[in-house]
C-alpha cells in the first residue's frame, strides 16, 4: 500500500481521479482546495491492481443498499438512543458503527449534490474507514461501498 497526492486545477479533478482509479487500487480519494483556492489537493490510499481483481459491478448502488432501510430521521434516533444507552464506547458492537456509516453516508449523498468533498463526505468517509478497518479488509476497496454491501446484507439477514 502507499499514499497518493496530486495538485491539479480543479477541471483536472475528476480526470485524474478516474486515471488513478483505472491504474490502481484506490479508496475515497479525499478533494480538499489548496491555500489560495486555485487548485485541488487530492490524497489517496492505494495499491497496484490485482490481476484478479473482483468487478466494480459487485457493490450495490446506494439505491440498492438503501432501498428497504429505515429513515435517516428513525436510524439518526436508533444512533442516538444506542449512544446514550451505552456505558462506554467498547460496548457498541459492529451493528452500531455499521449503521452509524450507512447513516452517515445516506447524508453525504443528500448533502451538497454540487459539492461532492463536502463535510458530510468527510465523516462518512472517516466512518466508513473505521468499519472497513473493524472488518480487516484492508484498504483495497471503496471504503463506503463496503458499508453499503454490508448494510444491505444486515438488512436481508433480518428479513
Amino acid at each position: 500500500m502507499f499514499e497518493i497526492r496530486v495538485i491539479c486545477d480543479p477541471t483536472d479533478t475528476e480526470p485524474i481521479v478516474a486515471a488513478l482509479d483505472r491504474t490502481f487500487t484506490v479508496g475515497t480519494v479525499s478533494v480538499y482546495p489548496t491555500r489560495d483556492r486555485k487548485r485541488n489537493r487530492l490524497y489517496a490510499r492505494a495499491e497496484y491492481k490485482p490481476t484478479d481483481a473482483a468487478p466494480t459491478e459487485s457493490w450495490p448502488t446506494p439505491e440498492q443498499a438503501y432501498a428497504n432501510a429505515p429513515s435517516i430521521n428513525s436510524e439518526i434516533g436508533w444512533t442516538a438512543r444506542t449512544l446514550a444507552d451505552a456505558e462506554c464506547f467498547t460496548e457498541l458492537g459492529r451493528d452500531f458503527y455499521l449503521r452509524k456509516a450507512a447513516l452517515l453516508d445516506r447524508i453525504a449523498l443528500l448533502d451538497e449534490p454540487d459539492v461532492p468533498y463536502g463535510d458530510a463526505t468527510q465523516a462518512a468517509d472517516a466512518a466508513a474507514v473505521f468499519l472497513l478497518d473493524m472488518d480487516q479488509q484492508g484498504p483495497f476497496c471503496d471504503p463506503r461501498a463496503h458499508v453499503r454491501q454490508q448494510y444491505a446484507h444486515s438488512l436481508t439477514d433480518e428479513q
